[in-house]
């Protein structure tokens, strides 16, 4: 085994481990799953060291391993996750102070796992992971205006959602996700 492959391989394990971590344990529905998508994640990096790029792509490229990890994943599992209720949890801050909060959190939530799944990883890569169009557009393998595209559809889904559930968010705020 190669010093330098080992050395690098591990500062990269070092460096993207806690993100990518993060990214498995708001999409499975257990801690073990989640330690399921990034085992297997890094055995790929590691059979694939050659493909794994550098500097900050490293973590951009094993987004996309992960995610692709993750469909695997799902298909073998017999019921299927419906989202998360995550996404609603950080939203909280603006209804934390109307009665109606408890209700609001429970369509915010309703209206997210009723999107599309596309939609779902769209709006948690923005929210959650915190990347940028062109940063996702490597995770999903495809232009930054294609992510563009399909964040404003999955945005405009998703005020539609909220709108039909009674719930009223601004506009800035669907933008900032």
């Amino acid at each position: 085994m190669d010093d330098d492959r080992k050395d690098r391989f591990e500062a990269i394990y070092k460096q993207t481990y806690e993100p990518i971590l993060g990214y498995a344990l708001r999409r499975c529905d257990s801690p073990e799953d989640a330690a399921d998508v990034v085992a297997e994640t890094f055995t790929i990096a590691w059979r694939r060291f050659d493909a794994l790029p550098s500097g900050a792509e490293a973590r951009l490229w094993l987004y996309g391993v992960a995610r692709n990890v993750l469909a695997n994943h799902r298909r073998g599992v017999a019921r299927h996750r419906h989202g998360s209720v995550e996404l609603a949890a950080d939203l909280a801050d603006l209804y934390a102070h109307s009665p109606e909060g408890g209700l609001e959190l429970r369509a915010i939530a309703d209206a997210f796992r009723a999107l599309p799944d596309d939609d779902r990883e769209l709006i948690s890569l923005v929210a959650w992971e915190g990347l940028d169009h062109g940063q996702i557009a490597r995770v999903l393998g495809c232009s930054r205006n294609a992510v563009r595209i399909r964040l404003h559809r999955a945005r405009r889904r998703l005020s539609k959602a909220l709108a039909g559930a009674g719930v009223t968010v601004g506009h800035l705020v669907l933008e900032s996700l």
